[in-house]
Parts: C-alpha cells; sequence; structure tokens
C-alpha cells in the first residue's frame, strides 16, 4: 500500500481537531501564573500560564475577558477554564481562556478594590458633590427588599420618628444575579416619578457575596446619577460597600438610615414648645417696656402743658421771618450789583461800537493787502528781468549773429553735429541768421587732417552748386 505523505497543514490540522474532540481538553481548569501578559488594542489579551516545571502559551479573547470582574496583571496567579488547540499557522498548541479568577484571593474582593479605585478617580467619591439632605422631606422613597428585615426597621423607625412623612417602596432583590439590574431599575423609575425627596437604598448584613449586588459599577453609577439625595444602609456597622461611597450619606444600618433621614418628631415638639415660651416671655417683656414708655410719655412736660411747648416754637418762627427779611434784602442788593456790571459789560458789545471797530480792521487790512501786493509784484519783475536777460545770453541767434550757422538734414528735423550724421550727396538745410540755405555735401574732412594740411578722398564741404535762394 503506497504511504500517503501530508503537507504541514494537513497535520496541524489533523492535531487540531484530534485536541479540539478529546472530552477533557475542550473544557479544562488549569492554575498558574501569568507572564508575559499583553493586552492587545483589539481588546483580545495574549499571555503565559506558567508554575515551577512548565509553562504554555495562552489567548484570551476580548469577548470573554471583557466580564472578568478583574483586570489581569504580569505575576498574577490565575485559574483559568477553557480548551486547548494548535494554532495551525505555527503549529504551536496553546490555550484558549473562556474563564479566570485570581487563585489565592477572593476574586470578589480583588473585583471589589479595583472598581472602587476606578470610581474614586473619576471623582464619583468626591466629597464636594455630595447633597444635604432636606430637612423636613414629605415622602421617602426605600429601594429594598419587601420581605427582609430591613423594611421593617425603617418602617418602624420613620413611624415612630416623623409618622407624617409618607414612604414608598420599590421591592427590589437584594442578592443574587438580578439583583444589580433591579436595583439600578427602582432608583431611576423613583427618580423619573420625582415624588420622593430623599431615597434610602440598602439592606441588612450579610457575607461579601450576599452583599456584592451593591458594589456592581451600574448600582454605583445610578446613585452618582440620580437627581435625588441617597442614603446608603447596607449591611451592618462594619460592612463597607461601593454603593456607601458613592451614596450623599452612608448610615451604619437601614434604622441609622431611616434615623438621619427624616427629623424625630418629639423633639421638634418639644423645640416649639421651648420657642413658644421663648416668645411668649420676649412679648411680655416688649409689652412691659411699651408700657413703661407711655406712662413716662403721659408724664411729659409737653403733654401736660402743651402751650408752652408752642410759645417756644413761635418764638423761633419770628427768628425764622427775620433771618427770612433780612436774606431776601441781602440777595436783592446783590442781584442789583450783579446788574450793574451786566450793563457795563452789555455797552462794550454795542452794536455801533462793534461796527466802527470792524472798520478800523477792514482799513487796516486793505492797507497791507495793498503793501504785499506791491511787494510781490516788485519781486516778479525783478525775476522777469532777471530770467529775460538770461534767456538772451543762451540764445542761439546771438551766436549766429557772430558768424556761426546751424546744419540739418534734408527734412530739417535733425541737426547734424559729427561727419557720421550724412554722406556725401546728402543733401542738407543750412540755418543762417537772416535765413537758409538747401546744399549738397560734396566732400568731408575730419577735423585734424584739415589742420594739418593734408589730402582727402573727397573735394572739401562746400554749398551745392544749386543752393536754395530763399531763406
Amino acid at each position: 500500500m503506497e504511504q500517503r505523505v501530508l503537507s504541514i497543514k494537513e497535520l496541524n490540522r489533523y492535531i487540531r481537531m484530534k485536541l479540539e474532540s478529546d472530552a477533557l481538553l475542550s473544557e479544562v481548569w488549569i492554575r498558574g501564573e501569568i507572564s508575559n501578559f499583553t493586552h492587545h488594542s483589539s481588546g483580545h489579551m495574549y499571555f503565559t500560564l506558567k508554575d515551577a516545571d512548565s509553562r504554555i502559551k495562552s489567548i484570551m479573547f476580548a469577548s470573554h475577558n471583557q466580564r472578568l470582574a478583574f483586570i489581569p496583571k504580569e505575576g498574577t496567579r490565575v485559574i483559568a477554564r477553557g480548551n486547548v488547540s494548535v494554532y495551525e499557522r505555527d503549529g504551536q498548541y496553546q490555550f484558549y481562556a473562556t474563564h479566570m479568577q485570581p487563585d489565592g484571593i477572593g476574586s470578589l474582593y480583588l473585583a471589589y478594590e479595583q472598581l472602587k479605585g476606578k470610581l474614586q478617580a473619576e471623582g464619583l467619591f468626591a466629597s464636594e458633590r455630595k447633597r444635604s439632605l432636606p430637612r423636613f422631606p414629605k415622602v421617602i422613597g426605600v429601594v429594598t427588599s419587601p420581605t427582609g428585615a430591613a423594611i421593617r426597621d425603617i418602617l418602624i423607625t420613620l413611624q415612630r420618628r416623623y409618622p407624617q412623612a409618607a414612604v414608598v417602596l420599590h421591592p427590589v432583590l437584594v442578592q443574587g444575579k438580578g439583583a444589580a439590574p433591579s436595583i439600578v431599575k427602582a432608583i431611576r423609575t423613583l427618580n423619573a416619578m420625582g415624588e420622593a425627596d430623599v431615597l434610602i437604598v440598602g439592606r441588612g448584613g450579610g457575607s461579601l457575596e450576599e452583599l456584592w449586588a451593591f458594589n456592581e459599577e451600574p448600582v454605583a453609577r445610578a446613585i452618582y446619577e440620580s437627581e435625588i439625595p441617597v442614603i446608603s444602609a447596607v449591611g451592618h456597622e462594619t460592612d463597607f460597600t461601593i454603593a456607601d461611597f458613592v451614596a450623599d450619606l452612608r448610615a451604619a444600618t437601614p434604622t441609622a438610615a431611616a434615623e438621619l433621614a427624616v427629623p424625630h418628631a418629639p423633639e421638634l415638639r418639644a423645640q416649639l414648645r421651648q420657642r413658644e415660651q421663648a416668645l411668649q416671655q420676649s412679648l411680655q417683656h416688649r409689652l412691659a417696656q411699651a408700657r413703661e414708655r407711655l406712662r413716662r410719655l403721659q408724664a411729659s412736660p409737653a403733654l401736660r402743658q402743651p402751650q408752652r411747648s408752642l410759645l417756644q416754637h413761635a418764638e423761633r418762627l419770628d427768628m425764622l421771618k427775620a433771618r427770612l427779611r433780612q436774606g431776601m434784602a441781602s440777595r436783592a442788593e446783590l442781584t442789583a450789583a450783579r446788574h450793574d456790571r451786566l450793563h457795563q459789560r452789555l455797552l462794550r458789545y454795542h452794536p455801533q461800537e462793534s461796527l466802527l471797530f470792524a472798520k478800523r480792521r477792514r482799513s487796516e487790512g486793505e492797507r497791507q493787502l495793498r503793501q504785499a501786493m506791491t511787494a510781490i509784484l516788485k519781486d516778479k519783475a525783478r525775476q522777469l528781468s532777471y530770467g529775460i536777460r538770461q534767456l538772451d545770453a543762451l540764445s542761439p541767434l546771438k551766436v549766429m549773429g557772430r558768424g556761426y550757422s546751424l546744419v540739418y538734414n534734408e527734412p530739417g528735423t535733425k541737426l547734424i553735429k559729427s561727419l557720421n550724421d550724412v554722406e556725401p550727396g546728402d543733401m542738407v538745410r543750412v540755418k543762417v541768421t537772416d535765413g537758409e540755405l538747401d546744399c549738397q555735401v560734396w566732400g568731408m574732412r575730419k577735423g585734424d587732417e584739415n589742420e594739418h594740411g593734408e589730402g582727402n578722398t573727397g573735394t572739401g564741404t562746400g554749398a551745392g552748386a544749386g543752393a536754395g535762394a530763399g531763406a
């Protein structure tokens, strides 16, 4: 029989199927210490479980580790449940964890400490956010079991201390799997109703497992989000839950919570009696003072001899009238003097005086204007004479009068200044003092050759034979 040859992939797949079909390896519990722990951004956890003699690579997918009650760390000893399989690509078997709990320390206690640290870091325990309780609540909301001892203690205490307050009980589960959602729903329902002035949330004492519903994060956040002040009343005096730290006020027992929620009616009545007595004493004292004052007023001279008081006021009235007459006379004199001063000032501003002053200013202005115009005209005349003399000195006509002339090209648009401006045979115009000559260039000589008497290829510069007759 021919031997079958397997590929590596086929071999690894066969081994994986064998491992996954094994009843023991499909759901196995193992104990070990976590090392090489990595919490990937995808949410998966990669780590190694080891003991003193061996180790195995492990993985816990995000869909499983998000339900953990604690956060695994490097060096944590745990007990894990899962299955063993092979990662086909690497041909390596590894442990796939689905559940995990700490080993050597209670998982609930570790979860309690971790949640407490998390919520404290978020500020849910901050004292500045806690609200004071209403002094005279009308409605007390109670979230607890309807059959436990806690509700009996709360009702008895409320009836004894403050019977006029109404009680609204929202029954809930206080332990077990559905306890936390039940408590959260009750807190939110009472907030939505808006009737209660204060909430008491709690139960009687028990073990950490029995009180665990009040250590759940949803319960803590529901208490934190409550718009109604919350008193936590969980367990006995030594029991502390996460709900105790988040609540606005913590009571050691349900009975103590009821005592904190309402005032003591007998004590209030005693205080009212004391204040009533104090009020009566104060009124009697004020009444006695009023009677004494009335007696003094009746015995006063103003009431016994009112005419004498009127005579004093009449004398004072006469004095005031005299002072008023003197003040009016003095005021009249001051007013007359002020009128005289104003009259003198008005005379200085009479229209005739103002007209004469304006005429004098106009005459003076005309004189100054004439002087200024004469000076300007003389200065402009001097400048004009000086400019004429300068123009006359620079005039080309004066130069031409001394025997010089100007030579232009045939159109008369360009002044010829060099031999390079013309060629033999070109027609030119020569301007003299009394007209123009039309000439033709017969030849050209440079200035230095003429000075030395040397010959040139041309016959010299001369006027054309047919020079223009008219200037």
